[in-house]
């Protein structure tokens, strides 16, 4: 190599150097200016309000850890029971919440009906009911005050295999597989489901051996839990007892434990309620910093206040990462608060950044849509709305199915209890944030320009405007296709989660169409906006050529789905049938010819199907419809003729 070149080679990586430092240092700037503008728009009043809504939020939260959350309900003293206090029946009654005990002098009884001021009165060994509903509900919630009552005195009992003579031992299958039959050292029950397994071991409460059969050192079954094994789906083993759950340090015990007897009576499917409150917890900070954020941004919109900005000697994506930067640091900041309050760990904090990533994202990009600050208002609470219930309700099913993975608080609830989570699963949860994150702030920055900051267009039209903005070519068609396989993912799995409740011969058709839907809306609005913005000639040739580039680009981006195999989601039915038709489910004992037929397959489809709605694009909104419906019918097709022939599914 030449001087002359190495020169030129320094002299290039020298001017690289100081450009990046004078876009480091601008970017610095930009967030100490976003920081004091934000302080120094909060007045006393506004402060003052804003402490007392965390103190509030706060003190709630804590009172509702503090108290076990269980014990807090708008049931408290709704039955009354007349019980005296030397009565065996008392301290059944005080210890529930919903039952209020009353001195049985409170009671009156006229021609053997129960009336005054109690809904039930014990007496004699006898229990008197109001004639009325009240009474009858009063009447339920005893029994049931009375029974857990029994079963935590017989939970004291030394002897355990005398206590609970009966072994149950749960092991959650796969939906879709048949029951099978599971021994517990004794016989063998079938319980007849396909979800659950179960087994039973009776023994004598009199023999000499009860006690060490059945576990009377209170380590077995026989103490009282309910152990899940959640192997065979991929899940997360939960076990209910005292060594299995997980508390919350530092501020009281109980909440994230499931209290259990071992009656079998008192088993019932595993609903980790505590990864409610830590939703809650985690999400309810997001929301807040969101808005401040695009009250922001929305700001600088009105009456061109952010105009010196644009003027300013950078580039728009270093002035948005600017004013992004402090609201970052800050819920991330937020969030290891919380973590280490709940006794997370970085597991947590990695597992919930994402989401805030997204939060922000969205917010950013409805804050450049919206025309005003009630415009604004609508966006952001339909986002947040749309995340909190995307990232909370499938972490509600952490211990029972791999599609709870899709949440990345599923990454939360797995570190307290110590699990924790796999680099793949991790990918899983965390990716399609990320993913979607970032293009939201790459769409957000094309249209951080005059022509589009300070005019008032609907949210459609600055839509369009954001992916026009995107579009420097026919080859742009390529990269915005696989730009998008983001949102397919996140739009895919939500269809999945929701449909995996509903019989298969419901939810395959609808997965079928809902799934085709989606990749054909995703191939197909770059290109209707670069014919809506004039880019590209009206011309059948010229929408072919568009088509064909955009279902390329998408079948690149979509080999990304390969990511379901790591946490199992082709295990099931409905994930199967969803992923397998792009090409994912080709298995080792295929020929390499018909793999390479199941390979090329999806690429030949998405580009019929996108050359079909870019033709409908270039004619016109209306013929664009049709087109889109045409091409969503013939994407249905194919994935019905894929999990007939191929998967066997249907």
């Amino acid at each position: 190599m030449s001087t002359s070149r190495l020169d030129r080679l320094r002299s290039r990586s020298r001017s690289a150097g100081r450009r990046l430092r004078r876009e480091t240092r601008a970017l610095l700037r930009i967030a100490r200016w976003e920081v004091s503008r934000g302080t120094n728009s909060f007045d006393r009043r506004t402060a003052a309000v804003t402490v007392v809504v965390l103190l509030v939020a706060g003190g709630v939260f804590g009172g509702l850890v503090a108290s076990g959350v269980g014990s807090v309900g708008v049931d408290s003293g709704l039955y009354r029971v007349g019980v005296a206090a030397d009565s065996p029946y008392h301290d059944p009654v005080a210890d529930t919440s919903a039952l209020a005990a009353r001195p049985p002098a409170e009671a009156e009884v006229v021609d053997g009906e129960l009336r005054g001021g109690v809904d039930l009165l014990v007496r004699d060994g006898a229990v008197l009911v109001a004639d009325s509903q009240k009474g009858q509900a009063a009447l339920s919630t005893f029994r049931d005050a009375v029974a857990r009552y029994n079963d935590r005195r017989l939970g004291e009992e030394p002897n355990r295999g005398a206590a609970f003579p009966v072994l149950v031992t749960l092991r959650y299958a796969e939906r879709d597989s048949a029951p099978t039959l599971a021994s517990a050292g004794g016989r063998s029950v079938d319980d007849g489901s396909s979800g659950s397994e179960a087994s039973s071991d009776s023994s004598d409460a009199g023999e000499p051996g009860a006690s060490g059969d059945s576990g009377g050192d209170g380590s077995s079954g026989a103490s009282g839990s309910a152990d899940s094994d959640d192997a065979e789906s991929g899940g997360t083993a939960a076990d209910s007892g005292a060594d299995g759950g997980f508390e919350v340090p530092g501020l009281g015990s109980g909440v994230l434990r499931t209290e259990s007897t071992g009656s079998p009576a008192d088993i019932s499917p595993p609903f980790p309620f505590g990864s409610l409150v830590l939703a809650f917890a985690f999400l309810v900070p997001m929301n807040f910093v969101a808005q401040a954020y695009g009250g922001s941004v929305l700001n600088e919109r009105v009456n061109r206040r952010g105009e010196p900005l644009l003027v300013t000697p950078v580039g728009p994506g270093t002035v948005v990462a600017g004013k992004t930067l402090p609201y970052v640091l800050g819920l991330t900041a937020v969030s290891a608060l919380v973590a280490l309050l709940v006794g997370g760990g970085p597991l947590s904090v990695a597992a919930v950044v994402p989401i805030a990533l997204l939060y922000l994202a969205a917010t950013f990009l409805a804050a450049m849509f919206a025309r005003s600050f009630k415009e604004l208002t609508f966006l952001t609470v339909t986002v947040s709305v749309f995340l909190t219930s995307y990232a909370f309700v499938p972490a509600v099913f952490a211990d029972v199915t791999p599609i709870s993975l899709i949440s990345p608080l599923t990454l939360v609830v797995r570190d307290l209890q110590g699990t924790g989570a796999t680099l793949g699963q991790y990918l899983f949860s965390a990716g399609p944030f990320v993913g979607c994150a970032a293009v939201l702030f790459l769409l957000g920055v094309g249209v951080y320009r005059e022509e589009d900051m300070f005019t008032q267009r609907a949210v459609p039209l600055k839509a369009l405007d954001a992916l026009d903005a995107r579009i420097r070519g026919k080859r742009s068609m390529l990269t915005l296709a696989a730009l998008s396989i983001p949102f397919v993912l996140v739009a895919e799995l939500l269809v999945v989660a929701v449909l995996f409740v509903l019989p298969l011969e419901l939810s395959l058709p609808v997965l079928f169409v809902a799934i085709a839907a989606v990749e054909e809306l995703a191939k197909s609005l770059h290109v209707y906006a670069g014919f809506a913005k004039a880019r590209f000639a009206r011309t059948v040739p010229t929408a072919l050529v568009l088509g064909a580039l955009s279902g390329t680009g998408f079948f690149l981006g979509e080999k990304l789905f390969a990511v379901v195999q790591v946490v199992g989601l082709p295990s099931l039915t409905v994930g199967r049938a969803a992923f397998e038709s792009a090409g994912a489910g080709i298995g080792p004992a295929v020929s390499p010819a018909t793999a390479l037929a199941l390979l090329l397959a999806p690429l030949a489809l998405h580009v019929v199907t996108a050359a079909t709605t870019a033709t409908g694009a270039s004619r016109g909104r209306e013929a664009f419809a049709g087109a889109f419906v045409l091409a969503t019918l013939l994407h249905a097709g194919y994935n019905l003729a894929v999990a007939t022939v191929v998967s066997g599914l249907v």
